[in-house]
């Protein structure tokens, strides 16, 4: 007993701000150069999802000004809504906080830890608080937000309220941070910002360097995206757990009305069925005979759940049974019965989930947006019809493909989730290794490192299967990579095309070069046999050559020997 009370006497109970201050690499705050593009990024993540979320065409403008060695202030300034004077902590200050984590809906931050986090490192690395400035239309609030690391609860160290008398709306940031280092690499803040133009041609981002250079990434397109739509769970992609705990938190008086109400997917007839193959598995288990029992479930799982009710006796006082379970308060559900409904999900039958709640950038705007920042020669994009993965999680995947023009030689992977870039762990991410799977000399690109050509590809869900909380890999799920595969080899059948005919048009111009070549010499001949004016002979000739050359089934010795007829 005294050696146990000596052991708990360090025991404490540690806050989730805690953990990520002593975890900062699993925010992506690990490495100079990639802590300081983290921060833009958790910034410019922000900025889009809220001017999107309110119909406003996005202007993000950041700041990279230099204070010392590996000593920075980061500024970042959008016109978004604004930020409520009473959510400014909530926002800059409390992790696992947001308007996004809790709902089933599609947005570039889905985990409520960003923001806070950025706050956090530069709180840790610099000592000093962060500056935030927004206004929602009314007076403008200027704040500097610390967090308390202990409580995970941001404060206000210093607050002021100004006029505004211009009506000014949107939110400044200012972090001064330490330990970081800006260069102009693939893995930097430049380069972040340039991809995240290319996915969202709609917005207009600006970049001011240490240098004072500045750097504009214009829009392209003033369309701005439909704001996203929440989506209700699919029976398929819910676990024992989220059944519980939603039946606690629903308004819906009985557990029938609950499961119709709270999932897509479930009608009346749906919950009838549902009763049915709970009251099966129940009777399933109560077989002693193993053989017989897997017989039962293997029926079960073909949907013959009538026909394993009648194998029973009795076996309507069982289906009475949890029929009256379906009529009683939710609050009261209990966790096996919510297990029973999650297991009894597994066996059934579903729609597949709706996809009405997915915002893919679409083709035409992928293709402005590699235009406007690359300025390729030949660009295509493909988006494909949504899927879903583990059962009843809706996703879509769509591709655009950039080749030639002002592109560098050499290879470029862009990978996105959600319409953000992916900078980091591609080693590891769905996206490189379905990339990397394809045979890319079937679309006649013989020395992939040596093509000028860049690869796209977005990844659009409600839930984006991250392999970390730093959000830059994106897990190897079947159903991901098969999507990724099959989209890259369509826009590649087109780069195919357009090879084609580039390498036909070649071949036409070369053999052009030859036959014109030696008319001079036939038209200065033919005029001192004909007596025709010699420039008549040549433009005849030249024509001539043309009009054939132009029919692309004359091979160059039916030309050659057309030339010599008329000749």
């Amino acid at each position: 007993m005294a050696e146990a009370n000596q052991l708990f006497k360090e025991f404490k109970i540690q806050s989730v701000s805690e953990f990520f201050r002593r975890n900062a690499a699993m925010l992506g705050y690990t490495g100079k150069v990639r802590s300081l593009t983290t921060i833009v990024h958790e910034a410019v993540t922000n900025s889009l999802d809220a001017c999107e979320e309110a119909g406003i065409l996005p202007y993000v403008r950041v700041e990279i000004e230099e204070l010392g060695t590996e000593h920075y202030k980061v500024i970042l300034e959008d016109n978004g809504p604004g930020i409520p004077e009473k959510y400014i902590t909530h926002v800059f200050g409390k992790m696992l906080a947001g308007t996004k984590a809790h709902r089933n809906i599609q947005s570039r931050g889905q985990q409520g830890i960003g923001i806070s986090g950025a706050v956090m490192f530069a709180q840790v690395t610099s000592g000093k608080a962060t500056r935030v400035i927004t206004s929602t239309g009314g007076d403008i609030i200027e704040a500097w937000v610390k967090i308390d690391v202990d409580k995970n609860e941001g404060k206000i160290v210093k607050k002021e309220k100004h006029p505004n008398p211009k009506g000014w709306r949107g939110t400044r940031i200012e972090l001064e941070v330490k330990n970081v280092r800006y260069i102009r690499s693939k893995q930097g803040v430049y380069w972040y910002l340039k991809l995240t133009a290319i996915a969202n041609p709609h917005a207009h981002i600006e970049l001011i360097e240490p240098d004072g250079k500045l750097i504009v990434f214009p829009r392209s397109s003033d369309e701005i995206p439909e704001p996203p739509v929440e989506m209700k769970p699919h029976p398929r992609g819910v676990l024992t757990d989220d059944v519980y705990r939603m039946a606690r938190r629903t308004r819906r008086n009985t557990v029938r009305r609950f499961l119709i109400g709270e999932f897509s997917r479930i009608s009346d007839k749906k919950v009838d069925e549902l009763i049915e193959y709970i009251a099966a598995l129940r009777l399933i288990k109560t077989e002693d005979d193993k053989n017989v029992q897997e017989q039962l479930y293997e029926r079960l799982m073909n949907g013959d759940v009538k026909a394993v009710l009648r194998s029973f006796r009795g076996y309507t006082k069982v289906v009475k049974q949890v029929a009256k379970m379906m009529e009683k308060p939710p609050e009261k559900l209990t966790w096996h019965e919510a297990e029973e409904i999650v297991e009894a999900f597994k066996y059934m039958k579903f729609m597949a989930p709706p996809t009405h709640g997915l915002r893919p950038i679409g083709e035409e705007n992928i293709e402005k947006g590699l235009t406007n920042i690359l300025k390729p020669e030949f660009v295509t994009a493909v988006t494909r019809p949504p899927k879903v993965y583990s059962g009843g999680i809706p996703f879509q995947v769509e591709v655009g493909l950039a080749y030639g023009g002002e592109i560098g030689s050499g290879f470029d992977l862009l990978r996105y989730a959600n319409r953000v870039p992916l900078l980091f762990d591609a080693g590891s991410c769905v996206t490189t290794q379905a990339a990397r799977s394809i045979d890319w000399k079937r679309y006649k690109v013989d020395d992939l490192d040596r093509t000028p050509l860049v690869l796209m590809v977005n990844v659009v869900s409600v839930h984006v299967p991250y392999t970390g909380t730093g959000k830059q890999s994106i897990a190897s799920v079947d159903e991901i990579h098969e999507e990724i595969r099959l989209a890259i080899m369509d826009a590649a059948r087109r780069l195919k095309s357009y090879l084609g005919g580039k390498h036909r048009r070649l071949y036409q111009v070369k053999r052009r070069k030859t036959f014109e070549k030696y008319v001079p010499e036939i038209a200065r001949a033919l005029s001192v046999l004909t007596g025709e004016p010699e420039e008549e002979v040549r433009d005849y000739f030249l024509k001539f050559i043309e009009e054939r050359l132009a029919q692309k089934e004359a091979t160059v010795e039916e030309v050659a020997e057309e030339v010599s007829e008329n000749a």
